[in-house]
């Protein structure tokens, strides 16, 4: 297929790589994330949508027993590039190039979420917003009426293979 051929180019409408593919690139293509970024973290992965799910350890809380910025700010990004992946596929070289996050309570709880929307998926840019929660019970859902922190980042895609695509051909 020509790379003008709509079918070829990434769409927020479809995947080119579910959670499960989306973990697997990331254990070839970087292994070192795997601890972080699995098919068990990445709970959810659909059009428009993605969701990771992390324990709170004592590693990530700062003095005073509150999650650190940095561990959720990690976890945003984190999400964010689980989306992209999904929606273009083995694509290495999408970058963060922006990332605002406003905390807006303590979070509290064993288990810290991310819940990221596609808002736009253009050539040279992918746009998201994400609302990181916490629960107070492993495995439960969040309240989405109280996130602790809200998130807002863009990737460039301008270094993916073919300028603004996902992969060779895009």
């Amino acid at each position: 297929m020509a790379p003008s051929d709509p079918a070829e180019r990434p769409s927020a409408e479809r995947l080119r790589l579910d959670r499960f593919g989306v973990a697997e690139y990331l254990a070839e293509v970087w292994p070192e994330s795997t601890a972080r970024m699995n098919a068990e973290t990445i709970e959810i992965l659909t059009p428009g949508r993605a969701r990771m799910r992390i324990p709170i350890e004592t590693g990530y809380l700062r003095p005073g027993g509150t999650v650190s910025g940095p561990t959720m700010m990690g976890l945003a990004d984190n999400v964010a590039y689980v989306l992209v992946l999904g929606h273009l596929g083995p694509a290495a070289l999408a970058v963060t190039t922006h990332l605002s996050i406003d905390f807006l309570r303590r979070p509290d709880g064993v288990e810290l979420l991310a819940d990221a929307r596609l808002v736009k998926l253009g050539r040279s840019l992918a746009v998201m917003t994400i609302d990181l929660s916490t629960v107070a019970t492993s495995g439960a859902e969040p309240d989405g009426a109280k996130p602790v922190a809200v998130v807002s980042t863009t990737y460039s895609l301008s270094l993916v293979s073919g300028g603004g695509g996902g992969g060779p051909g895009c």
